[in-house]
């Protein structure tokens, strides 16, 4: 009988048990986790091949960065933003043109789900679980050009940094409204629907970022934001990102 099976086996003598008696008292005490408990020799044993070999697929270098890239270095658009978002449309729309034989006009990511700085020097796998910790998968919505309009003055409004590709260009007027909205160079068409991908997190609705619901489509990619940064940066033996002119405000 395996463990598996012993496992299971107690588990049901428990739940017989207590549905055949009145259980009248519980008792807990609380054990502290600190460095005074000692190390399971086999345990550790048994987990350090598997450790060691992580450590070493975490920390093979992947590419380079010539400089730290943080996501408070600009205003409304950063390199690393810039970065995220051209990485998830370059590695995701060829995902999504082989399903669909469509094009992802954009993409919009969250400044929030940066959680942490590219350092100059190697890049790592480690480093992408770094940036990217969180699970999150990439989508794409089918939208249209009004549910954009409504993207385009939410933005407006958050004056945050939220990660846009680069087909995207998003001018505010000194006064922060918008002066000029445009995709791939055109004006906003009402009517036109827009493949627009976002992770599933902001497609539920986080951030406030209600306009994603209702839509024309859901196309579902199964592809982690982490492993698009993993796919991209093998794909460059230096990064190179720019803070540029895709989301910006007039100063005159």
């Amino acid at each position: 009988m395996t463990i598996k099976h012993i496992l299971k086996l107690c588990l049901l003598l428990l739940i017989f048990s207590c549905a055949s008696s009145e259980i009248s008292k519980i008792e807990g005490k609380r054990i502290v986790i600190n460095d005074s408990l000692e190390t399971n020799q086999a345990i550790d044993d048994f987990i350090k091949p598997y450790r060691l070999h992580l450590n070493k697929d975490m920390d093979s270098i992947i590419s380079y960065a010539p400089e730290t890239y943080s996501k408070s270095d600009g205003q409304l658009n950063t390199a690393i933003g810039n970065l995220m978002a051209d990485a998830v449309y370059s590695e995701g729309n060829s995902i999504f043109n082989k399903r669909t034989q469509k094009n992802i006009d954009f993409v919009l990511l969250n400044h929030g789900g940066i959680r942490s700085i590219i350092s100059k020097g190697n890049i790592t796998t480690r480093t992408a679980f770094q940036v990217m910790p969180f699970e999150n998968s990439i989508v794409v919505a089918a939208l249209k050009g009004t549910q954009v309009n409504l993207m385009m003055e939410y933005l407006s409004k958050a004056k945050r940094a939220h990660p846009l590709s680069h087909q995207v260009q998003l001018i505010l007027d000194k006064d922060s409204a918008i002066s000029s909205a445009t995709i791939n160079g055109e004006p906003i068409d009402v009517d036109k629907t827009y493949y627009v991908a976002t992770n599933d997190y902001l497609y539920d609705g986080g951030d406030g970022m209600t306009f994603f619901q209702p839509n024309e489509g859901l196309y579902v990619l199964d592809y982690k934001i982490r492993n698009i940064l993993i796919d991209n940066f093998k794909k460059r033996d230096t990064i190179n990102p720019k803070k540029d002119e895709r989301f910006i405000k007039l100063e005159d």
